[in-house]
């Protein structure tokens, strides 16, 4: 066996698209093998486009993660996602397409027509594969989805247990163009660790809260301080209505100190030293359809 050279080695960008909560960032953190994007069985719990670099002894993979795209842009915040949504499809090497293995929706099509033709190989992952209780049932899906596009390939995983990523890992890079790292090994990747934090924030709190909240709420770090012994972290959660502050704070705080004691753990667990986290609910009414206050909380392409 001949020695790997750098004419072998892999490197480029692959986005993930698919409807809302079909498991996309689940599947990223996977990928990457560290938890970067944050999950909840919640629609539009990624807003943002995060980058994941999964770097090996062969190829380095950058994974973009993108909100799931929707077909009603109801506000201006849906309008961002799917702007971001849009544009990780721009320049990529390939792309991934995520769907439930328990079979093909409407909204799947929609997603396929803004994927294109132009943008190269499509790879399909069935995701979620282990809801399906006869796997024989997949058949069928597969046969349904060969008949919609040409896909690159169709590989069936459950991202959550990480069933059969490693025949995923293994088809993108072989589709992956000969090259060099773009990003140092120990990366892995784009954000910085005050924007993580404020995500862990976030999903604590939408795992808490119930199912309408979750959009009317967003996170801003105020103060990311690292001192000699732990790193002191000040976060605004800004809701859009009085009534909605007291529903995240809870009965005598009770939700907002539960999410903010998980918060702490999962970011003193990143970062690897303790932190002193301190979380105010504030309120900004209409924040979520105003242009200029989104920009303001850091939703700038």
């Amino acid at each position: 066996m001949h020695a790997m050279t750098e004419h072998d080695y892999r490197c480029g960008f692959v986005a993930v698209v698919g409807r809302p909560n079909v498991g996309k960032s689940t599947l990223v953190n996977g990928m990457v093998g560290r938890k970067l994007s944050i999950t909840s069985n919640r629609p539009q719990t990624t807003r943002h486009r995060i980058l994941g670099i999964a770097t090996s002894g062969t190829s380095q993979i950058a994974f973009v993660d993108t909100p799931g795209i929707h077909r009603r842009h109801l506000r201006a915040l849906n309008r961002y996602m799917n702007r971001v949504a849009s544009r990780a499809l721009i320049g990529v090497d390939l792309v991934i397409m995520v769907v439930e293995a328990s079979g093909w929706v409407p909204d799947d099509d929609h997603i396929l027509a803004r994927i294109g033709t132009e943008r190269g190989p499509v790879v399909l992952v069935l995701n979620k594969i282990d809801r399906v209780k006869h796997r024989g049932a997949m058949l069928p899906v597969l046969g349904d989805t060969a008949r919609r596009y040409d896909f690159a390939a169709a590989v069936p995983v459950c991202a959550r247990t990480g069933e059969n990523l490693d025949r995923l890992r293994s088809v993108v890079e072989a589709r992956m163009p000969p090259g060099p790292p773009a990003f140092p090994k120990e990366q892995l990747t784009d954000r910085s660790e005050a924007f993580l934090a404020a995500e862990i924030v976030r999903e604590k709190l939408i795992r808490r809260l119930g199912q309408e909240l979750p959009h009317r709420l967003t996170v801003e770090v105020e103060r990311f301080d690292e001192q000699e012994r732990r790193t002191v972290i000040n976060v605004l959660v800004w809701v859009e209505r009085k009534q909605h502050k007291a529903i995240v704070i809870g009965k005598d705080g009770g939700r907002l100190k539960d999410a903010g004691t998980a918060a702490r753990l999962d970011v003193a667990r990143m970062l690897g030293r303790p932190v002193h986290l301190e979380i105010w609910v504030k309120v900004r009414e209409g924040w979520s359809d105003d242009e200029r206050a989104l920009r303001g909380l850091g939703f700038a392409e």
